[in-house]
């Protein structure tokens, strides 16, 4: 199953962790200094917030999957529309190890279609791929 995925970037994580958490009625399920994470089952998303962008907003937009299979089927069909992607294999980004899929839409919003691997204890450096400068997770 697809789960969407939503990044936006804040200047003040504490007060979003709060505003978030009474939203969505739910506290984090992942928490650090610097990010945030909600892995909702109803929306079905994974939304998650940092202070690690120069520009606050939406930051990126994507679609996580649950395996390698189902990530490539997406590219597939990228490819298949002509579109460009930005392969990442073991991207290390906000807080996860993740084999990723990237591309930009009509308005330049980055959309990323990735397989989470692993959790690591930091927020990550992810690699340099052209897409979007602002990104935390595209530099």
């Amino acid at each position: 199953m697809k789960r969407f995925h939503v990044h936006i970037a804040v200047n003040d994580l504490e007060e979003n962790i709060s505003f978030y958490s009474a939203l969505f009625g739910a506290s984090p399920s992942v928490s650090k200094t610097d990010y945030a994470k909600w892995m909702l089952e109803d929306p079905y998303i994974n939304f998650a917030i940092s202070t690690k962008s120069a520009k606050t907003g939406i930051d990126h937009v994507g679609i996580q999957v649950e395996s390698d299979d189902e990530l490539k089927q997406i590219n597939q069909r990228l490819n298949e529309a002509s579109l460009s992607t930005t392969e990442q294999t073991n991207a290390q980004c906000c807080y996860a190890a993740s084999n990723k899929y990237w591309t930009i839409d009509p308005q330049g919003i980055a959309w990323e279609a990735y397989h989470s691997l692993t959790s690591i204890p930091t927020f990550g450096q992810d690699t340099e791929i052209s897409v979007k400068k602002e990104s935390c997770c595209v530099a």
